[in-house]
């Protein structure tokens, strides 16, 4: 079953889960042949109700000690822009969209995936965009992350922050 795996790791991001729960976002994943959606919904008070969404199978949960498996089993990754979870997600060599919070006051986030986009190493957008980007997103353009090489992360993390 082709799924679609949605992380905010530790923080809540309650536009996002809202967004993707919506039946647009949903109408465009199953067009794209997705017919799971595992929702990992941090500290947000919204954890949607399975039995509200027939279109798709759907489950939803707050933490784990570890999401590993659920990157592993996932086609797609969709998941906030945080340094961890975005490196976890092309760890795991899957094809990753990253959703920016655009409502952060100091944006790192924007910055890393700016970069890492530039790389084509994952696709970006925002929660306004994301339902026409799951519409019209070309997968194949993503190149692997190869992980393994601290200095190389450390130095495009500095790149990317503007640090160097």
């Amino acid at each position: 079953m082709k799924t679609v795996f949605v992380t905010v790791g530790t923080t809540s991001f309650e536009d996002l889960i809202k967004e993707i729960t919506s039946d647009e976002a949903i109408q465009a994943l199953k067009h794209r042949g997705y017919e799971r959606l595992v929702l990992q919904v941090g500290r947000g008070s919204v954890l949607p109700d399975p039995q509200n969404f027939p279109q798709i199978s759907l489950e939803a949960f707050r933490f784990k000690p570890s999401i590993l498996t659920n990157m592993q089993e996932a086609d797609l990754i969709v998941s906030h822009a945080g340094a961890g979870s975005c490196l976890e997600a092309l760890g795991a060599g899957k094809d990753l969209l990253v959703v920016v919070n655009d409502k952060l006051m100091d944006n790192h986030q924007l910055e890393l995936a700016r970069q890492l986009h530039k790389d084509s190493h994952l696709l970006y957008c925002t929660c306004n965009t994301l339902t026409e980007t799951l519409r019209s997103m070309d997968l194949s353009v993503l190149k692997p992350f190869v992980p393994g090489q601290p200095e190389k992360f450390a130095n495009f993390m500095d790149k990317a922050l503007g640090l160097k």
